[in-house]
């Protein structure tokens, strides 16, 4: 006769991290304003940007437009995701309590944030599959191979990290309310001013030097450099590092459960 003895106590942290990303997952793809923001938003700019002239009208960037285009319309969905869909959701958790009903759990507060970037990490291979095979059957011809393909990873992750903790550092600050308005906010104005969808050397000089220090910038020019330059992107790297390595250790001490 087999005896089964309990064994009392939590799973490996890694286990509850998939757990908690796949949740992260199924909560972000059923909410349709969010995959709006991350998805039809991007590819619709990017339709619009190669398929109809507008992107040789607009000031890109030096070489082909759609060439131009499509390495921002990338920076562009990671900005999305990765800070305004993953900060409205987090407020409103808080605001609804199930960040609260999460901390009584065996999950950690480490592995709650873990488990959010890695369902982002998730949305963003979708978007970037789905923009990059539009950027192909629109003509889009990246160059520098391997260096290419690492810049942009290696770019992404960056991005992803700082946007991320960014979208986190607003979210356990503000009210849910307060957070959407702002994450909204803030979006425009890196669209915008940010220099996501047109290069620093467009701006005035003397905005130049500021906007450089801004992670929108650093995510767009590095993603750029990948691919139309065939470079890897290292200073935009360091740069997108040490803003993910500063908000990160900001929303360890203040992120709250409540």
């Amino acid at each position: 006769m087999t005896t089964y003895a309990p064994q009392p106590g939590s799973a490996p942290w890694t286990r509850k991290v998939i757990a908690h990303t796949r949740m992260e997952f199924r909560l972000l793809v059923r909410n349709g304003e969010q995959l709006l923001l991350a998805l039809v938003i991007p590819l619709g700019l990017l339709l619009l940007l190669g398929g109809t002239g507008l992107g040789e009208r607009l000031p890109l960037g030096s070489g082909r437009p759609i060439d131009e285009a499509v390495p921002r319309v990338l920076a562009l969905a990671v900005l999305s995701s990765s800070f305004t869909s993953l900060a409205i959701a987090t407020g409103f958790e808080r605001r609804y309590g199930v960040i609260k009903r999460l901390g009584a759990s065996p999950l950690s507060r480490t592995g709650l944030l873990a488990g959010k970037i890695g369902a982002v990490l998730i949305v963003q291979a979708i978007q970037l599959a789905v923009l990059i095979g539009t950027g192909f059957a629109l003509g889009w011809k990246p160059v520098g191979g391997f260096a290419a393909v690492f810049g942009v990873i290696l770019t992404v992750l960056c991005g992803t990290a700082a946007f991320a903790s960014l979208g986190l550092l607003m979210a356990g600050l503000l009210r849910a309310e307060a957070t959407l308005a702002a994450a909204n906010l803030l979006y425009l104005l890196l669209l915008v001013g940010g220099a996501i969808m047109t290069p620093v050397t467009e701006y005035p000089e003397g905005m130049q030097g500021i906007v450089r220090l801004l992670p929108s910038a650093a995510l767009a020019s590095g993603i750029a450099n990948s691919t139309v330059e065939g470079v890897i992107p290292w200073a935009a790297a360091l740069s997108l590092a040490l803003w993910a390595a500063v908000l990160g250790y900001l929303v360890s001490r203040t992120f709250k459960w409540d």
